[in-house]
């Protein structure tokens, strides 16, 4: 059952625990070589840690130079996947392992496994280490093998960032999950309106169950056709009113004629429909660890995005406030910049935005791209999304691996940003927070939608096979000429195939742990 807005609370007991044969083996045949661990299952684990470096000893319960909770056992295992380390025959992983069991910590230290050897280690050493009913594991809450006093990266392809180091989170408790066994509509607030982001995007949202529902515990949220529900002719000379005659169906964003559009030859109206949730009106929450399972959709100019805004504009109006980004990718199959660099569905984006007014942004010093190796994507399976959200810094991670961290240094986004320095005489919105995290130091609530093309996002400098973009961002008629293509990019979406699915961003679940 559903299980929101809720303290884990674990029982502490006199029980003894032998941590079994941590299971250790390499991922493939080419560089990155990447490693597994894998750890049985036994009905009283609920946390296992892993830390470990690649040929350099740990002393006891130091930080490896990757570190990483696993949270929920797979399959009978708890498993830890790194497939962007290289190890080699010869060399060896130095590691230790922590297990919550019953409420108690215990270690396994000082292991090492060589990659020349059976995948199997010795059997650990088993310490236990006293744990408080709140507190899951003593390790630091946040280890990065290069430190820094603002963002971290690992460069790897252009355009592109490989995660190199994991990420240790100290959950202290559970404060939110959806598993989604049921649509709950009293957590989940459905948007409507036309007007998008502010990115003159194609779809309008709305509460439709042919574009947010939940089987088999999966939420989707799936793109369709206006034309599907209103006919064709309704885009040209029909009128969207979505002002709404009750709570229930209000329009949520007049700004951008978002809560009515009437149809003309040249301004047509949003031709796809497709929906946006949000978490204001049920849950929002500052610092601690936000972590989604969730497979992108796939189809040519589709953009899916799992995100956080703030509850209150404490610092002003956007982006003088902050936004998080979680996730943003583009479903295109072959959609390449201007480097050669995938940035359709192989790839995935996460953000923070942050500046005095618009358009003062300084959103590219805290942005971070993932690629997947080739013939993979983000579209063929499920993965984690997740930030760990401290009072000194913001960590990204992608499935446990670290992609991001972000600390502005002691003075500030605002110094950080250097926006006094170019643009002399506008006002710090931050001046008057203590804190150096500012404008990331008030509450934010989750947003997940799939939005559909748009004047930004899609730059008009990709380049996009078999066919190019059909509109370019400057055009008056952008939707128009979009929609004026379908017959070209509609069949990427497989709308003739497994219910048009494929184009369906699908969340399997959605956790919020505290500080």
């Amino acid at each position: 059952m559903y299980k929101k807005l809720l303290l884990a609370l674990f029982a502490l007991c006199a029980c003894a625990y032998d941590i079994g044969d941590v299971d250790i083996s390499l991922l493939n045949d080419e560089e990155p070589i990447g490693v597994k661990f894998a750890l049985a299952d036994d009905p009283g684990i609920t946390l296992v840690a892993y830390h470990y470096s690649v040929n350099k000893a740990i002393d006891g319960v130091a930080a490896g130079d990757y570190n990483v909770d696993v949270t929920t056992a797979i399959d009978g295992f708890w498993v830890h996947e790194n497939p962007y380390l290289n190890v080699y025959n010869g060399d060896t992983i130095y590691y230790w392992i922590h297990v919550i069991y019953r409420g108690q910590g215990f270690n396994g230290l000082d292991l090492y496994w060589t990659a020349s050897e059976p995948a199997v280690t010795q059997v650990p050493t088993t310490t236990t280490t006293p744990t408080t009913a709140t507190t899951q594991t003593s390790t630091p809450t946040t280890v990065s093998s290069t430190p820094t006093s603002a963002t971290t990266t690992t460069q790897g392809p252009p355009g592109a960032t490989v995660p190199q180091a994991a990420v240790v989170f100290l959950t202290a408790s559970l404060i939110f999950e959806d598993t989604f066994d049921t649509f709950d509509l009293d957590t989940w607030q459905h948007e409507i309106t036309a007007g998008g982001g502010g990115n003159w995007e194609f779809q309008y949202y709305t509460n439709n169950r042919s574009n947010s529902f939940v089987r088999d515990n999966v939420l989707y949220i799936k793109p369709t056709l206006t034309s599907d529900k209103e006919g064709e002719a309704f885009l040209t000379s029909g009128t969207l009113s979505l002002w709404g005659a009750s709570p229930a169906d209000l329009c949520t964003g007049n700004n951008w004629y978002g809560c009515e559009r009437s149809g003309s030859y040249s301004n047509i109206i949003n031709p796809i429909q497709s929906a946006r949730l949000r978490t204001v009106e049920s849950f929002a929450f500052k610092y601690g660890k936000i972590e989604v399972e969730a497979q992108m959709p796939k189809g040519d100019w589709i953009w899916p995005a799992i995100w956080l805004l703030p509850k209150r504009n404490a610092y002003g109006q956007w982006p003088a406030s902050g936004e998080i980004d979680l996730v943003e990718t583009r479903g295109n199959l072959n959609l390449y910049d201007g480097q050669g660099t995938h940035v359709g569905i192989n790839q995935m984006g996460q953000t923070l935005h942050w500046g005095p007014y618009w358009p003062l942004n300084g959103w590219q010093q805290t942005h971070t791209s993932v690629n997947l190796p080739s013939g993979t994507t983000f579209g063929d399976d499920f993965h984690k999304y997740g930030l760990e959200w401290t009072t000194d810094s913001l960590t990204f991670y992608l499935n446990d691996v670290e992609t991001l961290k972000v600390d502005p240094g002691v003075n500030g986004f605002w110094d950080y940003g250097g926006f006094s320095a170019d643009n002399p005489g506008i006002d710090n919105p931050w001046v008057n927070s203590t804190n150096k995290l500012a404008p990331f130091d008030q509450e934010f609530y989750i947003i997940l939608n799939v939005a559909v093309g748009g004047t930004g996002y899609f730059s008009d400098t990709f380049t996009n096979s078999p066919h190019p973009k059909p509109w370019l961002n400057t055009s008056p008629t952008a939707a128009k000429d979009f929609w004026n293509a379908r017959d070209i990019w509609y069949p990427t979406w497989n709308p003739d195939t497994n219910n048009g699915e494929d184009a369906a961003m699908k969340v399997r679940s959605v956790r919020v742990w505290a500080a």
